[in-house]
């Protein structure tokens, strides 16, 4: 990139680049407590308490999650031109932009985005589908395995034995449920549970492919892509493609 001939533009809004960190960062939380829960008894990690404290501090994550994501849902159609949905999710003519895009890395020249480029529209659209799954399974999932919101007290209503107050059941504790319905929950939230860990494997290959061809396209492209969600601006010394 010839840096004389620079030319620097506002693309990211705060809104969008404040999403982007704490997503960042409340994904990287929920992969390692996922990873601590899925091995832990290999880490020593037996007892009951600890077993339930950990899914609370996962679920209280994965509530800043949610809370982000759709935050970021509703101010993908008020947000500035490159953080909206029509300018990010593939639509009409997007086939036709992969193509050229494609054609011009082999050719040596890419083309110039100050958005994401239609590879990375694919690949926001994939994290964002996936993050979309992992929050519906895991609101799920916190409900009917420690009855915790949005779906905690209808489940636990559900599993009560008659007579007995669904208030006072507990978390993997058998007592003041009625083994029918638990068992029927059980089968219920087992698919759900499956959904939820590979669709969190698969988001975080998803992930890593993302941050390699961010620093790839960085390094060969420049364009300041990284440094643009910490100050909103982009350079480039061509004209942009969807710069009208």
């Amino acid at each position: 990139m010839n840096t004389e001939q620079c030319t620097k533009y506002r693309v990211w809004d705060l809104p969008v680049r404040l999403f982007h960190w704490i997503n960042f960062l409340a994904v990287f939380c929920l992969i390692v407590l996922g990873l601590i829960m899925l091995w832990s008894k290999e880490l020593g990690i037996t007892g009951i308490e600890a077993k339930i404290g950990l899914k609370t501090v996962h679920v209280i994550f994965g509530y800043i999650f949610a809370t982000n994501l759709l935050v970021r849902l509703v101010w993908g159609f008020f947000a500035n031109r490159y953080g909206r949905w029509r300018d990010i999710l593939p639509g009409r003519g997007f086939v036709a932009s992969l193509r050229g895009y494609m054609a011009s890395v082999r050719s040596g020249e890419p083309q110039q985005y100050l958005g994401h480029n239609p590879l990375g529209r694919l690949s926001v659209t994939l994290m964002l589908t996936l993050m979309l799954v992992q929050m519906v399974s895991g609101l799920v999932r916190a409900g009917t395995d420690i009855y915790y919101p949005p779906f905690g007290s209808f489940v636990a209503d559900y599993v009560v034995e008659e007579g007995f107050d669904p208030a006072a059941i507990k978390p993997y504790d058998a007592a003041g449920t009625n083994p029918q319905r638990m068992e029927k929950l059980k089968a219920f939230k087992g698919p759900i549970g499956e959904v939820h860990i590979y669709a969190a494997y698969t988001l975080m290959f998803i992930i890593l492919l993302h941050i390699f061809f961010v620093i790839r396209t960085e390094v060969t492209q420049g364009g300041g892509i990284i440094s643009a969600m910490f100050t909103g601006k982009k350079v480039t010394d061509k004209k942009p493609v969807d710069l009208n």
